[in-house]
Parts: C-alpha cells; sequence; structure tokens
C-alpha cells in the first residue's frame, strides 16, 4: 500500500509541477474500445491502425468521415473541456470519473477486469483521474480503488482422493491463482492506468502502470491482457504507426515486475505415498520482458501480421549479463543443450497473430497461435508444431437493417488445452512452470487468457447497434482446467466430470449527455462445479455487472 501511494502522490506532484499527444484509453473502457473498433470494420475509421496493441493511443485514431457524429460524441467530448497552465505551455484535462460493479451469487465468475479480484458477492472499481501536458512530458493521472464483498464459497472439495490432490496441486505448486483473496472484505488502492511518459512523434518513451493488450482477441488474448491488475513497467512504443517502404509498423517493449498474491493455499498438510504436497513457492519478485510488434503490409490494405514473446524470471537471478535484462533479443530457438535450457529459471511464450478488416464487407476476421515452450530448433518445430500451443480465432460481421439499426454478429473460440503431444513429450499447462512457482500471474491472476490454464470457450452472440447505443445477448461455453481434469480423473476411468459453464449473456451499453452506462447480466448453469459429478453437483450462478462513466 505504502509503495502504490508514493507512485500515486509523486505522479500527481510530477505533472502538477510540469503539466502532448499521449493520452489513451485504458484496456476495457466501456462502449468506446469496442466502438472504435466497429468503426473501423465499417470504414469510418481509417484502417492503418491495428487495434491490436493497447491501452489505445487517441492520435492513433484518424477517421475518413469527420462528421461521424458516434466518433464525435465519444471522441471530442472527451478532450472538449480541457485547460490551460503555465502561460499557455500546459495544457490539462479531467479524465473520466468511472464507477464499474459486479456481483456473482454463487462462486466467482469473469474476467478481463482489472485490478477487480475473483470474488463472491459485490465487488465495485472506482476510478478518476487527470491529464496535463508541457512540451513533449506527459502525465496521465489514474488511480484505480477496488472494495470487494469477498463472500465464503464451496471450494476445492477436500474428500477428493490423495491422488486427485495431487494432481490439483501441480497447478497450486506451479500457478499463484488463489480460489480465494484471503478471509473478509478485501479493499486496496492501486496506481490504476497511470503514467509519466516522454513523446516524440510518434514514439513514446516511460513509466506507466497502465493494464496491458496484446493481440486481435476479444474475450480472451494468450499473451497480455486485462485479466490481472497492470504492473509497474518501462515502456517504449509506438503512439501511431511508423511508416516504412514495405508498410507500417507499431511496437511495444516492456520491462517490469510481476508481484506474487501472498495467499497460501487453505490446505497445505496433504501428502501422497508418505510425500508432502505442498511445495512453497520463491519468496521473490519476478522480472518481466516482453515486447509485440505488427506489420502492416502496404500491399495489403487492412491486413495486419504479429507476433508477441516475452520472459518472466526471478529478479534474483537476473545477475549482470545484458541477455537476461532483454531476453526478448536473444535467439528463438532452444538449441543444442535442451536440458540445459529447460533446467533455467525463465520462463518464454511466444505468440503469432492476424487481424484482417474487410470494410466493405464491414467484417474483421482475427486469430492468434501460441507456444508455451519454444522449440529446440527448426527441424523440431516443423515436426512438432503444435507441441504446447494454444489459439483463439474470432470473427464479426456487420449488417445494415432498414430500421437505422446494424446487426453485429460475432464469435471467438480459444483452446488452452494441452495438445496430444503431450502423450509422448512432456509439458506443463499454459501459464504454469517448473521453476517459476508463481507461473505467468501478476498479484494472483494470469496475465494472458482469463479463462486459465488447460481451459477452453466458445463464444457466440449478436448486437443491435444504434449510435452510441447497443444491445446484446451472447451464448458462451466455458471448460475449466481440461488439463487438470485429464491428470486427475482418466487414470481412473471416471469420465463426465468436466467443470463446464454455460451461460447465456445480456447486456446493454447506452450514452447519454456526459455519462457513459454499461450494464450485463449473466445467467450462468455451472455442470459438474469443482469437478464433482452426481445428483445436486450442477450449481447456478448468476453474474450481474453495472458501470457508469462521467465525461467532463
Amino acid at each position: 500500500m505504502r509503495a502504490t501511494l508514493k507512485f500515486i502522490i509523486t505522479s500527481f506532484l510530477f505533472a502538477c509541477s510540469f503539466c502532448s499527444i499521449s493520452q489513451t484509453i485504458p484496456v476495457g473502457t466501456p462502449l468506446q474500445e469496442e466502438t472504435w473498433r466497429r468503426l473501423q470494420m465499417s470504414g469510418v475509421l481509417d484502417s492503418n491502425t491495428s487495434l491490436t496493441i493497447r491501452p489505445i493511443n487517441y492520435t492513433s485514431i484518424s477517421v475518413n468521415d469527420s462528421g461521424n457524429h458516434v466518433f464525435n460524441v465519444l471522441t471530442v467530448r472527451n478532450n472538449s473541456h480541457s485547460f490551460f497552465f503555465a502561460r499557455g505551455a500546459g495544457k490539462g484535462l479531467f479524465l473520466p470519473v468511472m464507477l464499474k460493479q459486479q456481483y456473482n451469487s454463487h462462486h466467482p465468475y469473469g474476467w478481463n477486469d482489472g485490478s477487480m479480484i475473483q470474488a463472491r458477492g459485490y465487488q465495485g472499481q472506482l476510478s478518476f483521474g487527470l491529464y496535463s501536458t508541457i512540451g513533449p512530458l506527459s502525465i496521465q493521472f489514474q488511480p484505480e480503488l477496488v472494495y470487494a464483498q469477498n463472500r465464503n464459497f464451496s471450494t476445492f472439495p477436500s474428500t477428493y482422493s490423495d491422488s486427485i490432490w495431487k494432481s490439483y496441486y501441480y497447478f497450486l505448486n506451479h500457478f499463484d491463482n488463489p480460489e480465494k483473496y484471503g478471509k473478509g472484505a478485501y479493499a486496496k488502492l492501486f496506481p490504476g492506468q497511470s503514467s509519466i511518459r516522454f513523446n516524440y512523434r510518434k514514439l513514446s518513451l516511460g513509466v506507466s502502470s497502465e493494464d496491458l493488450w496484446w493481440g486481435p482477441g476479444i474475450r480472451n488474448s494468450l499473451i497480455m491482457s486485462n485479466n490481472a491488475t497492470g504492473f509497474q513497467h518501462i515502456t517504449f512504443n509506438t503512439v501511431s504507426p511508423v511508416s516504412s517502404p514495405v508498410g507500417s509498423f507499431e511496437w511495444q517493449a516492456v520491462s517490469g515486475i510481476l508481484k506474487s498474491s501472498g495467499i497460501f493455499p487453505d490446505d497445505t498438510a496433504h501428502t501422497y505415498e508418505g510425500h508432502r504436497l505442498y511445495s512453497a513457492k520463491v519468496n521473490d519478485d519476478r522480472y518481466f520482458n516482453g515486447m509485440v510488434i505488427t506489420w502492416q503490409p502496404k500491399w495489403t490494405t487492412g491486413l495486419f501480421l504479429g507476433m508477441s514473446r516475452v520472459f518472466v524470471q526471478y529478479e534474483s537471478e537476473l545477475g549482470h549479463s545484458f541477455s537476461r535484462y532483454l531476453p526478448i533479443v536473444t535467439k528463438l530457438f532452444k538449441g543444442g543443450n535442451v536440458a540445459r535450457e529447460d533446467s533455467i529459471k525463465k520462463n518464454q511464450l511466444l505468440s503469432i497473430f492476424f487481424r484482417l478488416i474487410l470494410p466493405k464487407e464491414k467484417a474483421e476476421l482475427y486469430a492468434e497461435y501460441g507456444r508455451n515452450d519454444h522449440a529446440a530448433n527448426l527441424r523440431d518445430l516443423i515436426l512438432e508444431p503444435e507441441h504446447s500451443r494454444a489459439y483463439i480465432i474470432g470473427f464479426r460481421k456487420l449488417f445494415e437493417t432498414k430500421k437505422g439499426k446494424d446487426v453485429e454478429l460475432f464469435t471467438e473460440i480459444s483452446n488452452l488445452q494441452v495438445p496430444p503431444t503431450i502423450t509422448v513429450r512432456p509439458q506443463g499447462s499454459w501459464y504454469t512452470h517448473d521453476r517459476i512457482g508463481q507461473g505467468y500471474t501478476n498479484r494472483g491472476q494470469v496475465i494472458g487468457a482469463g479463462i486459465g490454464p488447460g481451459s477452453n470457450s466458445q463464444s457466440i452472440g449478436l448486437n443491435w447497434i444504434k449510435e452510441t447505443d447497443k444491445f446484446g445477448v451472447m451464448l458462451e461455453r466455458v471448460v475449466w482446467n481440461n488439463d487438470f481434469y485429464f491428470d486427475a480423473f482418466a487414470p481412473l476411468q471416471n469420465y463426465g466430470r468436466h467443470w463446464v459453464d454455460v451461460s447465456l449473456n445480456l447486456n446493454k451499453s447506452w450514452h447519454r449527455k456526459h455519462f457513459i452506462y454499461n450494464a450485463d447480466l449473466s445467467l450462468i448453469r455451472s455442470l459438474n462445479y469443482q469437478w464433482r459429478s452426481g445428483e445436486g453437483k450442477d450449481v447456478n450462478n448468476i453474474h450481474a455487472g453495472f458501470s457508469v462513466s462521467y465525461l467532463f
């Protein structure tokens, strides 16, 4: 808490003293992000920006139709109440005040909610802030205050056999994702979407705690999402595409620190064949180094090709080698000594992706393909490209109607379950790691796809859109951690215990004067909750959310 307050106060004082062109829209901002993507898909926004590296910078958005009402309402208004200081050399504006709320009736549900936690009951997040610039310097001060009721709920059954607990402890020992965040109510202040930047033309260098999102996915992203709270990092990135003879490029390179949750499992005394199952994690922060880059070939308008690569290792393992601090510039393959590479306490994840915008058809197609373990060499990659893979595929299309409304059809499929190569080749689940006990997490939540290790999801839905108003219906199926299921129950020939959530989601977003509202309601049927089968083991859950933003 003291470190957070120090970061916030320093940012605020710096802003007041020095209060450009680097204002961003936070990842997950209701209505604005999805509207910009939809306008780009329909040809209103310029198609030179990929929208796959977020947060999105205002300067990266250019509009083909300057009179478009929807774009002007959501963009111009937010910049129309600015003020000047330092004899006109500095400019500032108040950022939207936003209150996000959600409620889970039976057990935690939902992801991509930033500093919010997995909790049952009521939860709220309040954010506010100030943006200011003077010369090349920009300050975005936007802290977040989170409160969660954090009520008790039924967790992993203590009645399971030791062999099942052995499989469960694999994830407890190699992944920092507590079922419950302590006892009683939870309250915490975060730096939130704050940053201090030096901007030069299309480039920006700074310190930030903003949520990040890399890749084209909407429900999930393999490498980087706002599922966990943002971590403090140094960033070097483009604020708008950089042109070259072969097309335009966007990128972001990040180095930062990941924190542990500090929460221990409820039961650490379980044993299996005389050995204690629980293994204490190393009490050390983790160093994160990652980069994402996209390329739009000049010969194919609307096509974006991208790659992201990240490394995580304990701070105590860094040493003094340059390559330890910037492993993203090291070789892609393990090389000859595979055993030595596997023994190093360093976790690498890599993905490639594309996004294809089709303005004439008012549609887009996108996909991301990633690996949780890099190949030994090119031959290994060619022989088994599916080893440790995960993927996301999505499609969206707009249809015009005679009533002045657009209908949007969308679908997305995510698969993080280990592939069949596990039968002949050992591999860990996504976001877990044998040498790094916290896995790929920050403060107890996965940084990538919110559904988590071994999970799969399929979603399909329709949105009815009229200007800045939207009403949507979505059907979604999530299979939770099939990697655990097959490891624990397959040897027992105990089929039919998959934990599957089937949900119907209704959502509405609307804009009235200075306010943006967003409401959603999910009716969830959890089949075999906590992998328990039999009569009465299926449960109902309600996930409800409501947010309101005030634009100055």
